[in-house]
C-alpha cells in the first residue's frame, strides 16, 4: 500500500524533530489536525440538473492565529490532500513568522466543465455549507489552484450574506473593489523572486549566467518566469498542463505571456507591438522539462512532481518548489546525494500568504497601504526569514528544508508551551 500524501508530509516534521529540542506535548499537538470537515454542495445546472460536489476544509493548528489557507478547485481534491496541505500552511506561516495557524480546502471538480453561472453557484454553495467552520477570528480562505479574486469575491459575498454584515476580513485575495489589496495576485511569484535572489549571493551565482526552467505557467508560474527573465536570468523552458518550450538561447517571456493572454494558446514567440512570430524551440513534455540541465529548476505546478523514480534524472543545481509539495521524501534523499539543493515551498511560496496577512490587516483596521508599501514589506519579510533559515541549515549542517521546519517548528513549540506542558506541570 502506497504512502499518503499526509504521511508524507508527516516525515517532514520526524525529521525536524531530531534537531530541535521541544515537549512531548508540542509533537503530539501537531500530529494531528485540530478539525477536520467534508460536506456535499448540492448545484442547480444550467441544463437543470442536480450535481452535487465533494467539498473539505482542515483547520490544522490555530495555536499561533486564526487559520490560514486557500480554496483549491480540481477533480482530485479529498481529505488526505486537503489536510496535507493544511499541515504544510501551519509550518509555512509559523517559518515566516505570521500570526496565524494553518488550513486548507477544496472541492473535487473540474471548473473548466462549469459555464461562469455554474462556478458561482458553486462557489457560494461551498461557503454555505462551511460557514460555521469559518471567519476572520477562526478561519480565513484565499485562492489556490484554479480559484481566483473573482471566486473569492463571490464567496466574501455569500459568507457577508449569512453573516447580514460586511465581513471582508473573512477571505483574503478578494477584488480590490471588494476590500483585496494590491499586488496580491503577484505575492506568490514576487517573494519567490525575494528568496532567489536573497540566496543568489550566498550560492556564488550570478543572474546572467544562471539558466532557469519552470514547471506551471499558471499566475504565479508566469509571475516568476516574468519577473526573473526582466531581471536577466536566462528562462529557458516554461510549460503549462499541456507541455512546454524549450530553447538553450533563452524564451521571451514577456511576449509569451502576453501571447498566452491574447490567443489562450502556449507558443515560443517574440512580440513587437501587436506582431508575434514564432522563435525556434523544441516541444517538451511537462517530465522532459524537470530533466534538463539547467542552473534552476521551478516547479509551479501540483504536488508529487518529483519522485522517487525520476529523481535520479533531475540534473538541475538547485530546485526552488514554488508548488506545495512538489518533491517528496523519497526524493529529497536522492537529490541531496546527488548534491542538488532545494529550497523548501514553506519558505519559497510563502509570499502569496504574507500578502493574505496584510490584506487581512488592512480589512480590520480599514486603512489601505499603496503597491510600494506593501511590496517594500513583502521583500522584508522574505529576506530576513530566508537569512535566518539558510543560518540554521549551515550551523547545524542541515538540508534547507529541515532548517525552515526547525524555524517553524520552533515558533509553534513557543506557543504550545506558553500554555504549559508536562515539564510544567510536573513542577
Amino acid at each position: 500500500m502506497s504512502e499518503s500524501l499526509f504521511d508524507q508530509a508527516s516525515i517532514r516534521l520526524a525529521d525536524a524533530i531530531a534537531h530541535v529540542n521541544i515537549s512531548e506535548d508540542a509533537i503530539e499537538r501537531l500530529k494531528s489536525p485540530k478539525a477536520s470537515l467534508q460536506v456535499s454542495i448540492p448545484v442547480r445546472m444550467d441544463d437543470g440538473t442536480l450535481k452535487v460536489f465533494q467539498g473539505y476544509r482542515v483547520r490544522y493548528n490555530d495555536l499561533r492565529g486564526p487559520t490560514k489557507g486557500g480554496i483549491r478547485f480540481h477533480p482530485n481534491v479529498n481529505m488526505d490532500e486537503v489536510q496535507s496541505l493544511a499541515f504544510w500552511m501551519t509550518f509555512k506561516c509559523a517559518a515566516v513568522n505570521l500570526p496565524f495557524g494553518g488550513a486548507k480546502g477544496g472541492v473535487a471538480v473540474d471548473p473548466k466543465q462549469l459555464s461562469k453561472f455554474e462556478l458561482e453557484r458553486l462557489s457560494r454553495g461551498y461557503i454555505d455549507a462551511i460557514a460555521d467552520f469559518m471567519g476572520a477570528d477562526v478561519d480565513i480562505p484565499a485562492p489556490d489552484v484554479q480559484t481566483n479574486q473573482t471566486i473569492m469575491g463571490w464567496m466574501v459575498d455569500e459568507y457577508s450574506n449569512i453573516q447580514r454584515r460586511l465581513c471582508p476580513a473573512a477571505i483574503t485575495g478578494k477584488p480590490l473593489a471588494m476590500g483585496g489589496s494590491v499586488g496580491r495576485e503577484t505575492a506568490t511569484g514576487l517573494g519567490a523572486f525575494f528568496v532567489i535572489e536573497t540566496l543568489l549571493p550566498l550560492l556564488n551565482k550570478q543572474r546572467e549566467q544562471t539558466t532557469v526552467a519552470i514547471q506551471g505557467f499558471g499566475n504565479v508560474g508566469a509571475a516568476i518566469a516574468d519577473l526573473l527573465s526582466k531581471a536577466g536570468y536566462k528562462v529557458v523552458a516554461v510549460s503549462d498542463s499541456k507541455g512546454g518550450i524549450y530553447t538553450p538561447q533563452g524564451l521571451d517571456v514577456p511576449s509569451i505571456i502576453s501571447y498566452k493572454n491574447s490567443t489562450r494558446s502556449f507558443q515560443a514567440v517574440y512580440c513587437q507591438d501587436s506582431v508575434c512570430n514564432l522563435v525556434e524551440h523544441t516541444k517538451i513534455t511537462n517530465e522532459e522539462l524537470l530533466k534538463l540541465d539547467v542552473d534552476i529548476l521551478i516547479p509551479a505546478a501540483l504536488e508529487n512532481q518529483i519522485k522517487e523514480l525520476n529523481a535520479h534524472q533531475i540534473r538541475a543545481k538547485y530546485i526552488f518548489e514554488i508548488a506545495n509539495g512538489p518533491v517528496t521524501p523519497a526524493a529529497d534523499r536522492i537529490l541531496e546525494q546527488q548534491g542538488i539543493m532545494v529550497f523548501p515551498d514553506i519558505l519559497v511560496n510563502a509570499g502569496g500568504v504574507t500578502v493574505s496577512y496584510f490584506e487581512w490587516v488592512q480589512n480590520r483596521s480599514g486603512f489601505y497601504w499603496t503597491i510600494e508599501e506593501i511590496n517594500d514589506r513583502l521583500k522584508q519579510s522574505m529576506v530576513a526569514e530566508t537569512l535566518r533559515i539558510w543560518k540554521i541549515a549551515e550551523q547545524k549542517q542541515i538540508s534547507m528544508r529541515t532548517a525552515a521546519y526547525v524555524h517553524a517548528l520552533t515558533r509553534l513549540s513557543e506557543a504550545i508551551e506558553a500554555k504549559g506542558t508536562r515539564a510544567y506541570y510536573a513542577q
